[in-house]
């Protein structure tokens, strides 16, 4: 089995992607399930934030990198399992796929035999979060600075699909990316 990491910044379109793999028939964890699952039902969250709501929480966090730190020393060693548990369940298939938008930040990447970055330019991601989650322009940015930028991350990918076209054309570029990783 060969498992692939799909990653890519917020708003880049990893969601787009997914849906293409689901649609070609492939199995895809989706983390951000996962982490969502964990942050409602964790009573170590709740403990130590005073609230499981992710609205509130989020604008907590991305305001005061220690606090960002803390939750991410919560909820990533429970993603991971469950990707591994994902994997355990799936492992007669010929390739599986991971959606993981903190790959290399959560420290993933021994997961995998192969990754993927999906990439947009900056303005358009953006402007898709801000219409996509209804943000105003500083807090879209906000949340896309807290990332790591593409740069650093595109070098350590074995195929990168840029989403800045059409459905189409991204679908085309999807499965050019899967010509040469499977």
């Amino acid at each position: 089995m060969i498992k692939v990491g799909l990653t890519g910044n917020i708003a880049s379109g990893k969601s787009g992607v997914q849906n293409i793999l689901l649609l070609s028939g492939y199995k895809v964890f989706d983390a951000d399930e996962s982490a969502h699952f964990h942050l409602i039902n964790s009573k170590v969250i709740l403990d130590e934030f005073g609230t499981n709501d992710r609205n509130i929480l989020a604008k907590t966090v991305f305001a005061d990198k220690t606090k960002l730190k803390k939750l991410e020393e919560i909820i990533h060693p429970l993603v991971r399992q469950d990707i591994q548990d994902f994997f355990d369940v799936n492992n007669s298939e010929k390739a599986v796929f991971a959606s993981v938008p903190l790959l290399f930040e959560a420290g993933f990447e021994d997961l995998f035999d192969k990754v993927i970055f999906v990439s947009a330019p900056y303005n358009v991601r953006l402007e898709r979060l801000m219409k996509r989650n209804g943000y105003d322009f500083d807090y879209a940015k906000l949340r896309l600075d807290s990332q790591s930028d593409e740069e650093s991350k595109i070098p350590r990918c074995d195929c990168t699909i840029v989403n800045d076209s059409t459905f189409e054309e991204l679908e085309r570029r999807v499965k050019e990316c899967l010509k040469l990783l499977l």
